[in-house]
């Protein structure tokens, strides 16, 4: 009975938010606490709320000041020559924009945190996407996905957590998974550049001018040359205020591409909103501090990967560094305060809501049910091939669950079944990555509230738009293992 809750409990809370019947913090709230009830435990639901939110409460905590922090570092303008490199690279050519947001999410994923990773990304390209009318479900979903791929990197937390579950190490597992990651970082590539086509198919050949204030539609074709404008300052103007105009030429393109909903879906935010975060007028540029702030980003990042302080402590002495740093006085350290705090609370109110979810799932037992009813249905025949059972299982697993439900309470299980038919457990290990392109879209990863809040994105439309994508990507990797002889 509880594994059929479960999923229920899952089905429901998707269904209602993709078809956007509630807002995901509620659905977070009230489907869990509803079945709670329903399983006879309703009782207990306050030790189960709490539970969960002590154990995110670190993560809030770090999202928290990490978004003060970044916030404060794109304020004072770290963050723009390596936008404006990105963007001379993007052009106004959506192929090279939605390329970019791959390559953007990949390199900035290396420092292993998600939330980071979608923080700048979305800070440089949402006002590219917003000024050539791309879609921005296109953008979280490009990033969400290489993010995922680069999350099984041995700092990102999964590999770790591997390794520690069947007391191994987490270089013996990563090392070995590198030429099978890498085919999924090239699927990832591939998948942004099949999108950017559609992008421009729907779209037509666009161009940005910083001469004009207006936008008209241009016949005929537009010279390569005109049509690979440098954009600078992420469309502005010069000064900052009027901002760039948008050509497009017009001749039979595509209506649209059919599952991506167009920019903006999900909120009616204003045509401009955001064109100013990269104003090189903006006053809070603090160009004489540059240096400082890199190298104390640098440092925070290094000590962070070298995890020599928890990361929630590490980001909150950053942040209060970087604003007493940057801005001396208490009014202005106020005022940089009260700008991110939209998307503080919006990120933490969503990872307390996720506290109930993952708390009712877990204390009722529900999620171990469900776990040991799929790992139950494995057929003996696949015994002996218990590294792509558990590569398949990977997909749907780290989706419905938290990485230490999956990698703590399930993996060992997959681990002593694949024993049973000669299965090493290093292979269970290596397969057990698979599906985090998939985990970092999950609801209940509290940084894919980052990503879709900063992009002015419904999660629901975030899902129904990514999930097949990175599903597709999980088992491009899986396939690759399997051909390399990895798994």
């Amino acid at each position: 009975m509880l594994t059929i809750l479960g999923f229920v409990m899952i089905a429901a809370f998707l269904v209602l938010i993709m078809m956007k019947k509630m807002s995901p913090m509620a659905a977070l709230v009230l489907i869990p606490a509803l079945f709670c009830v329903l399983v006879g435990q309703g009782a207990h639901l306050g030790d189960y709320v709490l539970k969960g939110i002590g154990d995110l409460a670190p993560t809030a905590a770090m999202l928290m000041f990490a978004i003060i922090y970044f916030g404060v570092m794109i304020d004072v303008g770290l963050f723009d020559p390596i936008v404006r490199g990105i963007l001379k690279f993007c052009k106004a050519d959506p192929v090279r924009v939605v390329v970019g947001t791959a390559l953007l999410a990949a390199i900035v994923s290396l420092d292993g945190d998600g939330s980071t990773t979608f923080m700048i990304t979305v800070s440089a390209l949402y006002p590219l996407y917003k000024r050539l009318k791309m879609s921005l479900v296109v953008m979280t979903g490009v990033a969400a996905t290489a993010n995922g791929v680069m999350n099984t990197l041995p700092w990102g937390g999964p590999t770790a957590r591997a390794a520690t579950a069947l007391k191994l190490d987490a270089g013996d597992i990563f090392v070995p998974m590198i030429p099978a990651l890498a085919v999924g970082l090239v699927a990832v590539f591939a998948l942004a550049y099949v999108l950017g086509r559609r992008e421009r198919k729907r779209l037509g050949v666009l161009t940005l001018d910083d001469t004009l204030g207006d936008t008209r539609p241009v016949t005929g074709t537009v010279p390569e040359k005109e049509a690979e404008q440098v954009l600078v300052g992420a469309g502005t103007g010069a000064t900052g205020g009027t901002p760039a105009g948008t050509r497009r030429t017009t001749g039979g393109a595509d209506t649209g591409a059919d599952d991506a909903p167009a920019a903006g879906s999900g909120e009616q935010a204003d045509e401009d909103d955001g064109l100013q975060v990269l104003d090189p007028q903006r006053a809070t540029l603090r160009p004489k501090l540059y240096w400082f702030n890199a190298a104390l980003t640098l440092a925070l990042l290094t000590l962070l990967i070298m995890q020599t302080l928890p990361i929630p402590v590490l980001f909150l002495i950053g942040a209060a560094l970087a604003l007493t740093v940057n801005f001396p006085h208490m009014k202005d350290q106020k005022a940089r305060v009260a700008a991110h705090a939209e998307n503080v609370l919006n990120v933490s109110g969503m990872v307390f809501a996720a506290a109930v979810f993952t708390g009712v799932l877990t204390g009722t037992g529900m999620v171990e049910h469900m776990a040991r009813w799929l790992v139950s249905g494995v057929p003996d025949a696949l015994g002996p091939h218990m590294g792509i059972v558990t590569g398949v299982l990977s997909i749907p697993l780290t989706y419905f669950m938290s990485n230490d439900g999956f990698y703590f309470g399930i993996v060992p299980i997959l681990a002593e079944a694949g024993a049973a038919h000669g299965v090493a457990p290093i292979e269970i290990a290596r397969a057990s990555l698979v599906g985090q392109a998939l985990h970092m879209s999950s609801p209940l990863v509290p940084a894919v509230y980052v990503l879709v809040g900063m992009a002015k994105v419904e999660f629901g439309d975030h899902t129904k738009f990514t999930v097949k994508w990175a599903a597709l990507t999980s088992l491009v990797v899986l396939c690759a293992g399997v051909l390399f002889g990895i798994i």
